[in-house]
């Protein structure tokens, strides 16, 4: 039976690992699997409810890691082997990430709380549902069709992260807020923004990755946090099995990544986003579908 559980968050990692960089948007996926392969590894719905919403978040940690060792000699600004100037270029592009962080912080942290006190709902309470991510593929699909249209031909005015201004790096911080509704994809988003920045294909996908670290390091406390205060109010002890998935779901994330990433920074430099954004519309297609047989 566990042998199964693990199959589950085997796949669960794949998936993650794969669509949490690519601009099709790893939540589309994940609602997916979660109707055809929930886990079921003990008996307490509830429980397995808070679980799944934890699961998912936190094994993007995975995903981080790999990002962070792809890019550590990039991210590091205390290697011995770099000189004062390009010490300095990644203490400004940490500034860069920090601000551009600013305006998801506020929104998905102070502004979901607001919401919660006046609406009694959070904004996952809101918008997590079938119907809105599908919504939010199909859109986002025609957007990187159109966009990539325009863009044809015209040359990028930032070709490196070293390049981006704070000001431009706020911008995408706020392009960054809209993978607040299920189903635009983070990545998505920030890469969009990039674009019509004048920042390039690859610049703008590198950065996304660089954003991806505080974004998703405090994602993930906050449902650690509230996973663990959810448990402790119920009185009940964590099935050891739960964290043996949680810990297969990481390490298959990271693995994955580290292949998505380095496939991404390469299709990128010899092919347009177009291709995801018809992508992105089939699966649009195919969770609408699903939501309405089920209605």
């Amino acid at each position: 039976m566990m042998i199964l559980e693990w199959l589950k968050a085997v796949l669960y990692g794949i998936v993650e690992g794969i669509t949490e960089w690519l601009p099709v948007s790893s939540t589309g996926h994940l609602i997916l699997i979660e109707d055809w392969l929930p886990f079921a590894f003990t008996s307490d719905a509830a429980f397995l409810a808070e679980f799944g919403e934890m699961f998912q978040v936190v094994i993007q940690l995975g995903a981080i890691l790999a990002v962070v060792i792809l890019f550590w000699g990039k991210l590091w600004p205390f290697s011995k082997g770099k000189s004062t100037a390009e010490k300095r270029n990644t203490w400004s592009l940490w500034f860069k990430v920090i601000i551009a962080s600013v305006p998801a912080a506020l929104i998905g942290i102070v502004g979901d709380k607001i919401l919660e006190k006046i609406s009694g709902k959070d904004i996952d309470g809101w918008l997590y549902n079938s119907f809105v991510v599908a919504a939010a593929l199909i859109l986002y699909g025609i957007a990187f069709i159109v966009i990539e249209h325009f863009h044809r031909g015209k040359m990028a005015r930032v070709e490196s992260v070293d390049q981006i201004s704070y000001k431009n790096a706020f911008l995408i911080g706020v392009f960054q807020t809209l993978s607040i509704v299920p189903g635009t994809s983070r990545s998505g988003s920030t890469i969009l923004g990039s674009m019509l920045l004048g920042l390039s294909r690859t610049t703008g996908a590198e950065f996304s990755f660089f954003m991806a670290i505080p974004a998703m390091v405090g994602a993930s406390g906050i449902k650690l946090i509230g996973f663990g205060s959810w448990v402790a109010e119920q009185g009940i002890a964590v099935p050891g099995d739960a964290w043996v998935v949680l810990a297969i779901g990481f390490l298959v994330s990271f693995l994955v990544s580290l292949a998505a990433i380095r496939f991404l920074m390469d299709f990128v430099k010899k092919h347009s986003f177009a291709s995801f954004g018809i992508y992105r519309i089939a699966l649009g297609i195919l969770v609408l579908i699903l939501w309405l047989v089920r209605k």
